[in-house]
């Protein structure tokens, strides 16, 4: 099984580069699942709308994940329970939490599960993703070996360590919010695909997605600033291609994409 994963989609240039570019990567690369991060979609890079969660779906993504900007959006109450393709993180504290935390398709004969996971470290309180992922894992298994975790964190640390933790238990444990793609793709020991951070999906001449003069100033002054998505400029598209055994579930291989004016796109 091959999976295609991309990272978070910030604003209408992220949309415009799935717009673009998804179509022709899974030409290319045949993924039998494609899995996209929309939880900075909206034109002002805060939650995802019904418009462009269908627009991500007919781009081609299977499942959409999403992370803290989940409820920022306030429409997706009127639409995530319905929304069998969406995944939220699985963690948010509560009872009775809207929409879902894992969803699993089937493709062909097999089964690929997909956690969302949110992490605690300089991030809202959630309840604990180690636990929660393992109990998630163990449901999981007893259907197939094929499970994927988006982990939406901030630590390099809190990533790499779940992801250890679930070494050899599920396919891949790849990492977003961060916004910048680290150069750390790897298989760990016991067959867990696994990259801190993927990437995101959005406007290249920017901060994180952002207008850089008002992250600047925010920096300089250490006053309250709103954020406002870059809208000039190039786009950039981040994800990963990750290869799994078809028996036993586990990764041989994680590659990953970078699509920029500087890395331009030759496959």
């Amino acid at each position: 099984m091959r999976i295609l994963f991309v990272g978070d989609v910030v604003g209408d240039k992220g949309v415009e580069m799935i717009e673009s570019y998804l179509p022709q990567l899974k030409r290319d690369f045949k993924p039998q699942a494609t899995i996209v991060n929309g939880e900075n979609s909206t034109s002002v890079g805060r939650g995802i709308s019904l418009a462009i969660y269908k627009k991500l779906l007919q781009a081609g993504a299977d499942v959409i994940t999403m992370g803290n900007h989940t409820w920022d959006n306030r429409e997706i109450f009127d639409f995530m329970n319905d929304a069998d393709r969406l995944v939220r993180p699985a963690n948010f504290p509560g009872k009775n939490v809207p929409g879902q935390g894992d969803t699993t398709i089937r493709i062909n004969a097999q089964t690929l599960t997909v956690i969302n996971l949110q992490g605690r470290i300089f991030m809202n309180p959630m309840d604990d993703p180690f636990q929660v992922a393992e109990e998630l894992v163990d449901q999981a298994k007893k259907t197939s070996p094929f499970i994927f975790i988006d982990f939406h964190a901030e630590t390099t640390s809190e990533k790499r360590a779940l992801a250890t933790y679930l070494d050899g238990q599920v396919s891949a444990v790849v990492g977003t919010h961060t916004h910048v793609q680290t150069s750390d793709a790897k298989v760990l020991p016991n067959g867990t695909a696994f990259l801190t951070e993927v990437g995101m999906t959005g406007p290249a001449d920017s901060i994180l997605g952002m207008k850089s003069e008002a992250v600047i100033g925010r920096f300089l002054n250490q006053r309250p600033t709103r954020f406002e998505v870059e809208e000039s400029g190039s786009g950039l598209l981040s994800g990963c291609v990750i290869d799994l055994d078809d028996k036993t579930g586990h990764a041989k291989k994680i590659k990953p994409i970078l699509i920029s004016k500087e890395h331009p796109y030759l496959n």
